[in-house]
């Protein structure tokens, strides 16, 4: 009987301390698609904010390869999310809520986008932040 006992409480002594299976955490943010291989012209540039519906002008825009988005405001500290681009349609992500975002324009030198957010859609002409700014007179 003392075998069995033994045995007995080695294997739950073995199993007690045997590391239970943790649960995977879910991401915060919805995950950025890759960019395709042919990325569209906007991808990895700058881009200023000339003029919009809701964005201050100067505002600055980077839609980085890797899915990343860069907004710096004047004055405030740079805003952090992530885009997508699948089938033509762009996605932007912003405090973990995707806007589906219209491409309205776009060419070397302009980036006109509409951003489908709660409320009124939101347009933002952009320019190339090479580009020098146009005088304000």
């Amino acid at each position: 009987m003392k075998k069995i006992t033994a045995a007995a409480a080695l294997a739950l002594a073995l199993t007690a301390c045997s590391p239970s299976p943790q649960p995977s955490a879910a991401p915060a943010t919805p995950a950025a698609k890759p960019v395709p291989a042919a990325a569209p012209a906007f991808v990895d540039r700058d881009w200023r904010v000339e003029s919009s519906t809701a964005v201050a002008p100067g505002t600055r825009y980077r839609f980085g390869a890797d899915g990343s988005l860069r907004i710096e405001s004047p004055g405030s500290p740079p805003a952090l999310g992530r885009w997508t681009y699948d089938g033509g349609k762009l996605v932007m992500i912003e405090d973990g809520i995707a806007y589906p975002t219209d491409i309205l324009a776009l060419d070397a030198k302009r980036f006109a986008i509409r951003s489908h957010n709660p409320g009124e859609p939101v347009d933002i002409a952009m320019v190339d932040a090479g580009a020098p700014e146009r005088d304000a007179r």
